[in-house]
């Protein structure tokens, strides 16, 4: 399985795992962005059952992989500019993965969990796979939750709720969770974020289960947390803007949905981004 790190700055790490051989299940817990640093490498991974969960925050790369309808093997170039992830890992290797657990970087290889075990997996095609079940089994013998979700898009689009509005609003304002939600100025421009992504799901067949209030409570109660889209700011490395925010917008655009909250949101953490790197 492969080790989440930046393989960017130290190629080393991978070649250490390559050297390994193939494995039964390549876990990618790199962010969206990164993942086209360690792309071309993989398939030194694979063999001819190897498994790749996919664990990216957002709209993943796969995500109108084995989708069906109009829009099956339609590629988000937000997330996958030029196809070139898509044609590097075989639609058919992808178990998506959805990963509920709040986390710090507490020091270099030092993470601090807040809360959360909860990993949901599911076939893009949505069945209900014997591989699925025994890759399950191994994250639960691991001491983690892991259902297996017929509609896996569903789960994502949940998530995608707070994370296309909560992470680039903390980073704008350096605030955590509970201060958003409890903004009385900030909190209805959660809320409007929140509609546009509903309305993105159901252009597309998926219903959320639960409200925007129970979205937004949920956040709130996690607390003083910081997402993990400032604790990247704070660091001064780059921000998972284009799969949370940039993939909304593109999404939108594709299907003639208007998301205006979004779409601004997004222009001012692109220019924060920018800024920040350049050491500003």
């Amino acid at each position: 399985m492969s080790e989440r790190g930046d393989f960017a700055a130290h190629p080393a790490a991978f070649e250490r795992i390559a050297d390994a051989g193939p494995v039964d299940a390549v876990i990618l817990a790199l962010k969206a962005h990164q993942l086209e640093d360690v792309v071309d490498e993989l398939p030194a991974l694979f063999h001819e059952r190897t498994l790749v969960v996919g664990m990216q925050n957002g709209l993943p790369w796969w995500y109108f992989q084995r989708h069906g309808g109009p829009y099956d093997g339609t590629v988000l170039q937000s997330v996958d500019p030029g196809g070139r992830i898509s044609a590097a890992i075989d639609p058919r290797r992808v178990i998506g993965c959805v990963v509920y657990a709040a986390t710090e970087i507490a020091g270099p290889g030092v993470i601090r969990h807040v809360e959360g075990t909860r990993f949901s997996l599911g076939e893009p095609d949505r069945s209900l796979s014997e591989r699925c079940a025994e890759l399950a089994a191994a994250f639960v013998a691991g001491g983690l939750k892991a259902p297996v979700e017929r509609e896996i898009r569903a789960e994502i689009w949940l998530k995608l709720l707070g994370n296309a509005s909560f992470n680039p609003l903390s980073a704008l304002t350096r605030a955590t969770l509970v201060e958003l939600a409890d903004d009385a100025l900030v909190e209805p421009l959660v809320r409007e974020m929140m509609e546009e992504c509903v309305a993105l799901a159901a252009a597309l067949g998926v219903t959320i289960d639960i409200t925007i209030e129970r979205r937004i409570d949920g956040a709130r109660r996690v607390g003083a947390h910081k997402t993990s889209m400032l604790q990247d700011l704070e660091a001064r490395k780059p921000l998972e803007t284009e799969a949370l925010v940039g993939s909304v917008v593109e999404l939108g655009a594709k299907l003639g949905i208007a998301v205006p909250a979004t779409r601004h949101v997004y222009a001012l953490v692109k220019l924060l981004e920018r800024s920040v790197l350049a050491g500003r």
